[in-house]
């Protein structure tokens, strides 16, 4: 009995099934609205220009390979021009008082801005590390194939970008913080960082 071929997805598919997916990434990566909307949309492009190599896998994890390494492919190019780093334009800035503004909507409904500000705040291999684990809730070994680096790496990366995570997010509440780590040793001492559920 044969196999049977592979067929990619339509464009029209790819976009509307994975555009919320990609757009989350980015936007956790980047910490800015106008940002994500840029990576989103390079992605979208690399995807579409190289669908036809694609070798059947996880179309999900290879998106995430395209975003987390467009992501860090631009973080090495604006520090090596010696511009400004992505995350600090004020005007982007998640603001809670700003409710009123539409494209506000996704970020003030579903991203803790605290936790954003913390994660903007890391090393960019510790984010990208740290959201895929924790927001994207990849496994150590495909974050290791997704960013390509070894598995004590990951580990490293992980253990590290939540330590300065715990740091910065000292401020919160430390009966629930302690309750955190007792109750799941594995993560971070800080609330889940996945988007809250809609109301």
């Amino acid at each position: 009995m044969q196999a049977e071929e592979w067929h990619p997805p339509t464009w029209d598919e790819i976009v509307r099934q994975y555009t919320p997916q990609v757009y989350r990434l980015a936007y956790r990566l980047t910490g800015q609205v106008a940002d994500a909307e840029d990576l989103t949309q390079e992605v979208f492009l690399r995807v579409f220009r190289s669908l036809d190599s694609y070798t059947p896998g996880t179309f999900a994890g290879w998106l995430h390979r395209i975003t987390t390494n467009l992501f860090l492919d631009q973080v090495r190019r604006k520090a090596r021009n010696k511009t400004s780093a992505l995350g600090e334009y004020d005007a982007d800035a998640p603001r809670a008082a700003r409710a009123d503004e539409p494209e506000r909507g996704f970020e003030i409904g579903n991203l803790d801005v605290d936790i954003q500000a913390a994660l903007d705040d890391l090393p960019p291999e510790y984010r990208a590390a740290v959201v895929l684990r924790d927001i994207e809730d990849l496994t150590y070994e495909e974050i290791a194939d997704v960013l390509d680096i070894s598995l004590g790496t990951v580990r490293s990366r992980i253990h590290r970008g939540r330590a300065r995570l715990r740091t910065s997010l000292a401020h919160r509440s430390p009966a629930e913080t302690a309750a955190s780590v007792d109750s799941d040793r594995r993560g971070p001492s800080f609330p889940r960082l996945s988007p809250r559920p809609a109301q």
